[in-house]
C-alpha cells in the first residue's frame, strides 16, 4: 500500500450531499442509476452515475446523504456526464454499500 502525505489528503474533497432525484440509467454499461445530488448553496447540485441498483431502489436512494468526491474532473458515461464520484465499499461480490454520514450534516459538509 502506497503512503500519502496529509497535503496529498487535503487536495481530495470529500463532502456530505443529499440525494434529491434518481433516476435509471438504461444506457451505462452495467446497471447504474443516474443521482442529483445537492451539495448545498456554495457547490450546488452536481450529477453522479452509481452502480448501485442491486443493494438500493431509486425509493429508498431519495433523501439519502452520501459522501462525494467533489473536486475530480467530470467524467462522460455513456451520454451522461458525472460531476461527483459518491463513495462506497465494494464487497466481495463487486456490489458498493454507499459510505454516509452516520448523523445528518449540512450539505457540502467538508470530511476532515
Amino acid at each position: 500500500m502506497e503512503t500519502i502525505t496529509w497535503q496529498d489528503f487535503e487536495k481530495v474533497e470529500l463532502r456530505a450531499g443529499t440525494i434529491i432525484e434518481v433516476n435509471d440509467f438504461p444506457k451505462a454499461r452495467k446497471p447504474a442509476y443516474k443521482l442529483l445530488i445537492d451539495f448545498g448553496t456554495e457547490i450546488g447540485i452536481k450529477r453522479s452515475s452509481a452502480q448501485i441498483t442491486k443493494l438500493y431502489t431509486k425509493e429508498e436512494l431519495l433523501g439519502k446523504q452520501v459522501i462525494c468526491v467533489t473536486n475530480f474532473p467530470p467524467r462522460q458515461i455513456a451520454d451522461f456526464m458525472s460531476e461527483v464520484l459518491t463513495t462506497g465499499f465494494i464487497l466481495e461480490d463487486g456490489e458498493v454499500v454507499l459510505s454516509e454520514p452516520q448523523q445528518k450534516v449540512p450539505n457540502g459538509s467538508l470530511l476532515a
